[in-house]
């Protein structure tokens, strides 16, 4: 541990600035100077409120079983350590005309040692340590900002936080922040409550330090309100008593009806049911009556991973047009990217564009409705940067999770603890598979389930016993199965079957492999009457949503007469099997494991309605090496699949599915699944790929950290893995120009498709609604890439004309940086200044075939 030293005088060890002294913030006048903001006592009192204010509008009972007397005052002393020498001389040297500001009482203060202390979050923890609040509460202003402090060893008292007399004062600041607030410390029961706490801490914070708060000179008692409500802390205004069928146009199937009838309640509800028999409606409907009923505050719908299609979005959005009162400020477009809610809404500086939390995909989690990703709900329960922010977000909501399969035994552990701190923070849990093994049930349950028939709902209501409601049995249907070695024969049948005008899937298991096919079809289809596409998770945002628009109109089931005109082929990866409502003749994969082979079965023949060419039939290409060679090399085998998945679960997949000439769905579905996933004596070399499966999955469970007290070092989230495959990522900002104006005002920026930004170098002076909408811009020109795959990164101090725009990274907390490269004419991807990427990889970019990389 580092030691450190501050000038010993006699000022230093006995004098402390008054309270009315220390100052919180600095803020910008109307004369463009940094001027002293509030004091901390101001500041704190303020967020102290602001805390008050959150708990006050939430129902009865999720404040009696989560938020303690005294919970706000935990919040109001989060910045107890500014109190300190090493801040104040830090905060008051970036002020104008400091050398008339400066105090004499900080005369042998280092500002510079303020970071290797941990901050001034680290003296919070420190000093309220010391004062004995009770076993959480330190730690949770410790990790305010995110991140747990490296305090190591140090006291309250040490001489580098000021020692007694500055530790005297912070204690002098609780006890008239306590008479302010006009409360004590509350009794926190559990290490979960802590994470809410901390998490309410948090926004309550953000909130306080938004910009209706900066002037010291304004009274703030009134403010709080209205910055709550822009903050989009609002409750939304249902319309009561809709049935089923008024909302979605159409009468509940039984299996809908049932879920609907049990999932009335906090608890886990698993609804087991094939692909397209309307899970989604069915938990979409459980919600808004258990919102109806005052069960529920809201809904977060977690998606399996970021390949998930935004489409999903749309039908959400869509059922909440019905639902939600026509003044209701949530009605409009909230889930649309999320792009209206964030330029309509502000939440401190970590909410504004350049902030970390100024991104729907997280944002969204403190939101009464959003559609996310499973990724977000998981770091709920990990030592994450901020992941109590999202333990907070989802406290009383209804939570589904969308598409939960066997295979994610990689994130069990951590979707095991997520399921069960949902149901203790009075969470409705709604979880929807088409493919579950009665063990995962068990896992997902945490009691035994003995019901084997399939479709089925698991209810088990919070301090009940488990219920296992069978539902009748479905239509079945047929589908040819074929076993291909030779992606060349599967390449001329796509083809034969385009010309006859059949719409064809081709899913891969990689970006780099779709990309491949698509160019071999493509290059095969130029001059007939085929038509193909491409879809995968590395397009820009703007790029995406437009292709999937038009693929999901060509081959979603409103079955346009356009469809009938040409026969196409539709090649991509995991997005094309997730959320997309796309329906294909005739079905080309990769073997992959079984819960996503079924899943991308459930595309073909998906809607009776649709009108297929006559030589159609429902039958399935597997593309797959021989399972010899598979068992034996299966690296070599399976190729990039094998990085994506786990050799030994490709291996059992393959196994069960190798011999097979049709399957019968769903019937079978739960005799395949557990067929791969049974517990068997395996031999070499495939017990070898079952202990590397192993130990996967316990690098994992060592990251499900439910509890702050649990320690260990926070980690960005870039670096929080929750799935196999999973590498750290970065996200790459991707221009055609850039040129920065001579007056040095700002910045012009063009973009790929022509469109044009100016970017004012003082962000805050221009109109809000053109900041936060040239900031959404900037965001939908991105994606998200391997961080290895990525152009090389730029020094911050570089990018300084983005950072009150788009969040650029933290290289002290080994945050990835934001990546920002130039696209060529041709497509080549270069940086922004030298014209050269420096990587091992040749990358290029355009909107047909999107982000694209070659090994030099």
């Amino acid at each position: 541990m580092p030691t450190f030293t501050i000038k010993k005088s006699k000022e230093t060890t006995t004098i402390a600035l008054q309270l009315s002294d220390c100052i919180a913030k600095t803020y910008i006048s109307q004369e463009n100077e940094k001027c002293k903001g509030r004091n901390v006592l101001s500041h704190c009192n303020i967020v102290g409120e602001v805390a008050r204010e959150l708990i006050n509008r939430m129902p009865d009972w999720l404040r009696v079983k989560l938020f303690p007397a005294g919970s706000e005052l935990v919040a109001g002393a989060h910045d107890t350590g500014k109190i300190s020498p090493t801040f104040q001389e830090k905060i008051y040297r970036g002020t104008e005309r400091y050398e008339y500001n400066s105090k004499s009482e900080l005369e042998h203060a280092d500002p510079h040692i303020e970071t290797e202390l941990g901050g001034h979050a680290g003296v919070s923890q420190a000093a309220t340590e010391k004062m004995a609040v009770g076993k959480y509460i330190p730690e949770i202003l410790g990790q305010h900002h995110g991140y747990s402090p490296p305090l190591g060893y140090r006291k309250a008292d040490d001489e580098c936080f000021g020692g007694k007399t500055w530790q005297a004062r912070r204690e002098e600041f609780i006890e008239t922040l306590k008479q302010a607030l006009n409360c004590d410390w509350p009794t926190i029961t559990s290490s979960l409550q802590a994470r809410v706490l901390a998490g309410l801490t948090t926004v309550s914070d953000w909130i306080g330090s938004s910009s209706p708060f900066e002037n010291p000179d304004y009274d703030w008692h009134t403010l709080i309100p209205k910055a709550l409500d822009d903050a989009g802390f609002v409750q939304p205004k249902l319309l009561s008593g809709l049935t089923f069928s008024g909302i979605f146009g159409f009468s509940p199937r039984e299996l809908q009806q049932k879920l609907i009838e049990h999932a009335n309640q906090p608890g886990v509800y698993i609804l087991e049911a094939p692909m397209g028999y309307g899970k989604t409606e069915a938990a979409l409907y459980a919600a808004y009556l258990a919102m109806d009923t005052g069960k529920a505050t809201g809904i977060y719908f977690a998606l399996p991973t970021q390949l998930t299609s935004d489409k999903i979005h749309d039908r959400v959005n869509q059922f909440l047009q019905k639902i939600l009162s026509s003044d209701c400020r949530h009605r409009r477009a909230l889930l649309l990217h999320g792009n209206a809610w964030l330029t309509e809404t502000e939440m401190g500086e970590e909410g504004k564009p350049g902030g970390s939390w100024f991104q729907s995909g997280k944002r969204g989690i403190l939101a009464p409705f959003a559609v996310g990703t499973i990724d977000q709900a998981l770091m709920a329960v990990m030592n994450v940067k901020h992941g109590f922010v999202r333990t907070f977000g989802l406290a009383g909501k209804v939570v589904i999770l969308d598409e939960v399969h066997s295979y994610d035994t990689y994130t069990g552990t951590i979707l095991n603890k997520l399921v069960e701190a949902l149901r203790s923070i009075e969470c409705t849990v709604i979880i929807l598979s088409a493919t579950l093994t009665q063990e995962r049930r068990y896992d997902l349950l945490g009691t035994k389930p003995t019901n084997e028939n399939y479709p089925l709902i698991s209810s088990l209501p919070n301090n009940q016993t488990l219920q296992e409601v069978e539902v009748e049995p479905l239509v079945n249907s047929e589908i040819a199965i074929n076993f291909i070695h030779d992606d060349n024969r599967a390449i001329d049948e796509a083809l034969e079957r385009a010309e006859q005008g059949q719409h064809i899937l081709w899913i891969e298991n990689t970006v780099d492999n779709a990309q491949k096919q698509f160019r071999l079809l493509a290059a095969k289809a130029a001059g007939s009457n085929i038509e193909c596409g491409l879809l995968h998770s590395r397009f820009l945002k703007n790029d995406r949503a437009k292709n999937e628009d038009n693929w999901v109109r060509l081959y979603g089931k409103e079955n346009p007469i356009e469809r009938q005109l040409k026969g196409r082929i539709l090649i991509g990866t995991q997005v094309l099997e997730q959320s997309l409502d796309i329906d294909a003749d005739f079905l080309i994969t990769r073997i992959c494991p079984t819960d996503m082979l079924l899943q991308r079965l459930g595309r073909l023949w998906r809607h009776q309605t649709t009108v297929r060419p006559a030589s159609a039939r429902q039958e399935v290409y597997i593309l797959a090496p021989h399972l010899t060679d598979a068992i034996e090399n299966p690296e070599k085998a399976f190729d990039n699949t094998a990085r994506v998945y786990s050799p030994y679960i490709l291996c059992r997949s393959l196994a069960v599915w190798k011999d097979l000439k049709k399957v019968i769905l769903p019937m079978q579905i739960r005799q395949l699944i557990e067929e791969t996933y049974v517990e068997q004596i395996d031999l070499e070399p495939l017990c070898r790929y079952k202990a590397d499966l192993i130990k996967v999955k316990n690098k994992l469970a060592g990251l499900a950290l439910v509890g702050l007290s649990q320690g260990g070092k926070t980690l960005p989230e870039n670096k929080a893995s929750t799935r196999y495959s999973e590498q750290d990522t970065v996200e790459v900002l991707l221009i055609k120009a850039f040129q920065h104006r001579d007056d040095k005002s700002g910045t012009d920026i063009t973009f790929l498709n022509g469109e044009q930004i100016f970017l004012l170098s003082n962000c805050k002076a221009q109109k809000k609604q053109v900041w936060f909408e040239n900031a959404v811009k900037l965001m939908q020109n991105t994606i998200c890439v391997a961080e290895h795959l990525a152009p090389a990164p730029i020094a911050i101090k570089n990018l300084g004309w983005l950072s009150g725009y788009i969040y650029l990274g933290d290289p002290l907390k080994e945050e990835a940086l934001l990546r920002v490269a130039l696209v060529r004419e041709n497509g080549e991807v270069v940086g922004l200044h030298s014209g050269v990427t420096v990587t091992k990889y040749a990358i290029c970019y355009d909107d047909r075939l999107g982000h694209q990389t070659k090994k030099q």
